[in-house]
């Protein structure tokens, strides 16, 4: 910047001008300790796995969120931003050293995910401290929102919603009457599966706990299963081991429909299965089908990926609009777009998003879905109404 003399009627006064074309790109003083003051070369980081065994979920939600970018960009051509991509592979080991990372990285103003509970868990006071933004399109642990971190928001339904649903839809829709209940010990699982054992009641007539990625062989849980004579088996955990399990279930003559969440929700469990073991299989998400996004959202997806929209890619399309919403009106440091994010109420293609003083989804905007399997595919059954 330079200074010039400026005359003014009656006087002379000295005063600081701006010498800038229309973009305004040059850096400035951030307010609140983040990114540039400007809208151009800010990052909105992406934060969930992209590689490792869960890599489809994280995929889904870092397409959705780059898809919305590049279609800000284009629109903003002399004023981008950027999507910095941040591997966790799903290890919540990791998570602390990524967000610190990613928050060193002043131009980044806020996080898309992170994508699963466990990895939100160990990274939420590295956010806090920092004071960056994170808006999560998929991590559903309850207990996120009683650390009192004001950085935490989700752009979906928490287990206290998806859990009571599920099991409403076991007892309601399925008509079961013996349930066994079992989790994979993380954070997402075991939280979800807590919710829903409280649902059934009496209903559950038996539970175990496996080991996320350790876990291979199922069959001392299966002996279990037999001597219950449970007919629905609710699976808290990911897609790898819920298709070994259903699998084994399989083999071993067990014919209790396998019912689980949005971390099953993808095709690598009915790879993982086999078409004729998924077949029936019951899957809960708090997301409506990525289908019904209003616009052109899933034509768009399916020409820039070459693939339909998976689970969550709507709503992270949404939550990086959020972000983009609040650059585009200058919220350009980390304390503007906090205050931001509380305050506003947005129109997305998955949903409409409004955040409570817990950074939860707004309650009458809670959407809960059941899928089933049928002929090797993943298809909307009915939405459910949150007991």
């Amino acid at each position: 910047m330079r200074q010039k003399l400026v005359r003014v009627i009656g006087g002379v006064a000295l005063a600081s001008a701006l010498v800038a074309g229309a973009a305004g790109c040059s850096s400035s003083g951030d307010g609140g300790g983040s990114a540039s003051g400007d809208k151009c070369g800010l990052k909105i980081a992406f934060f969930g796995a992209l590689t490792g065994d869960a890599a489809n979920l994280g995929i889904n939600i870092k397409n959705g969120a780059k898809l919305a970018i590049e279609e800000y960009n284009a629109k903003h051509a002399d004023c981008k931003v950027e999507l910095l991509e941040k591997d966790s592979q799903g290890d919540e080991k990791q998570a602390a050293g990524l967000a610190r990372e990613i928050v060193k990285d002043k131009k980044t103003i806020g996080v898309v995910g992170p994508a699963f509970s466990g990895e939100t868990e160990a990274s939420g006071p590295i956010w806090e401290e920092a004071k960056l933004p994170i808006i999560s399109p998929s991590a559903t642990r309850t207990s996120l929102n009683t650390k009192g971190w004001k950085t935490f928001h989700r752009g979906l339904g928490n287990d206290d919603s998806q859990g009571p649903a599920a099991a409403a839809y076991i007892k309601d829709v399925m008509k079961a009457q013996k349930v066994y209940v079992i989790d994979d010990q993380t954070a997402y699982g075991a939280g979800l599966a807590d919710n829903v054992k409280t649902a059934l009641g009496a209903t559950k007539v038996g539970e175990d706990k496996v080991e996320r990625n350790v876990t291979k062989d199922f069959n001392p849980v299966i002996t279990k299963i037999k001597s219950t004579g449970a007919d629905a088996v609710f699976y808290g955990g990911y897609y790898q081991e819920a298709g070994l399990l259903v699998k084994q279930m399989r083999a071993a003559g067990v014919t209790a429909k396998l019912v689980a969440a949005d971390g099953v929700k993808d095709p690598g469990y009915v790879e993982g299965a086999g078409t004729a073991a998924a077949e029936g299989s019951v899957l809960t998400c708090p997301c409506a089908p990525a289908s019904e996004a209003k616009g052109n959202f899933a034509a768009n997806y399916k020409t820039k990926w070459g693939q339909e929209a998976g689970t969550y890619s709507d709503i992270a399309y949404d939550v990086a609009g959020i972000f983009l919403k609040g650059i585009e009106e200058g919220n350009t440091t980390k304390d503007k777009m906090q205050s931001f994010i509380t305050g506003v109420t947005f129109e997305g293609v998955a949903n409409t998003y409004k955040f409570t003083d817990k950074g939860e989804l707004d309650p009458q905007f809670l959407k809960i879905w059941a899928y089933t399997v049928a002929g090797g595919e993943i298809k909307a059954d009915q939405p459910i109404k949150t007991p």
